[in-house]
């Protein structure tokens, strides 16, 4: 049977990074692997450090396009892939509305409670403003608009660090960023074992499911952690881009597996801001789920191990 080596949990892009392998002797590269791309990941697509080239391109909106790099261009067109795929329910145009809402520093940096917010409810500007010249490896927005990446950029960093290790040291890797999993190379006999929480802080051992994944990726959503109040209000960081609001909470975490870290973790996002009607979505594209209501019993759809009789 194959026995799994994990890399001590570390603080990483406002979260925590996760490395484990099939062969202890990988460490050394597969870290050094791991390291590289959250530091190309962190200074191409942070929203709030100032030397990064999305808070570059934010600044520069309405005025001519910004040249970009590969990986900010992949992210961006991965984010505008998750709209299209979604019909728009998870869309990068809503970085103002984060802003509005009180999450315009990291979360760390975040004050817990503060004066209201005037919320507008209206829609976000929406994916298809954004002009993306890939020849030219440029990008262009309109006047305001504001983009955010958290939805898609740690789990696009999850699956690139993955494919990077298993192609340079050859052995299984699971490589997992905040509520981002991704798995390569040869999975271990019984399948890569992820346990499913609200935090990615909490310890390896603590309270949650256990299943087992042997490729592609699963990803966790959640309202429960990344939270604060202004005015009274709690709020959450995943907005409806129908509203600029925070998504109304039928599901306050949603637990996806699919071909991808990426895919899977649109899936979940989605699932949140779509409410009643994403059981039935996840169904119909194939997608095993787990939802969780606030305060009810797991719903389990499309072959996830069930805890509770599944639906649809």
């Amino acid at each position: 049977m194959t026995s799994l080596h994990a890399v001590e949990p570390f603080p990483a892009l406002g979260s925590t990074a996760a490395l484990v392998l099939t062969d202890p002797g990988a460490e050394a590269e597969a870290l050094e692997v791991l390291l590289d791309e959250i530091d190309q990941l962190d200074l191409a697509c942070s929203r709030f450090r100032d030397d990064s080239e999305l808070y570059r391109l934010n600044a520069s909106s309405g005025r001519r396009p910004v040249q970009v790099s590969r990986l900010l261009l992949e992210a961006v067109q991965q984010a505008l892939r998750a709209a299209r795929l979604t019909d728009g329910r998870v869309d990068p145009t809503v970085g103002r509305a984060l802003e509005v809402a009180g999450y315009d520093r990291d979360f760390a940096a975040l004050a817990p409670d503060g004066p209201p917010v005037e919320f507008a409810v209206r829609p976000v500007p929406g994916w298809r403003c954004v002009a993306v010249d890939t020849a030219q490896s440029t990008i262009a927005l309109p006047v305001g608009v504001h983009l955010d990446l958290g939805a898609t950029a740690k789990a696009l960093g999850a699956d690139r660090a993955a494919r990077r290790i298993a192609e340079r040291t050859g052995v299984g890797v699971l490589v997992g960023l905040g509520g981002d999993i991704a798995v390569a190379g040869p999975a271990p006999d019984a399948g890569w074992p992820v346990r499913i929480t609200e935090d990615h802080a909490a310890p390896l051992d603590g309270p949650g499911p256990v299943v087992a994944i042997r490729d592609g990726g699963l990803a966790t959503s959640s309202t429960s952690v990344r939270r604060w109040r202004r005015g009274g209000r709690s709020v959450h960081h995943l907005i409806d881009p129908a509203t600029s609001l925070p998504a109304e909470e039928r599901w306050r975490l949603v637990s996806v597996a699919a071909a991808s870290c990426l895919d899977a973790n649109i899936a979940s996002c989605a699932a949140i801001v779509m409410g009643e009607g994403a059981p039935g979505w996840l169904v119909r594209l194939g997608l095993p789920a787990r939802l969780v209501p606030p305060g009810g019993a797991p719903v389990t759809v499309a072959g996830w191990p069930s805890e509770v009789p599944t639906c649809c």
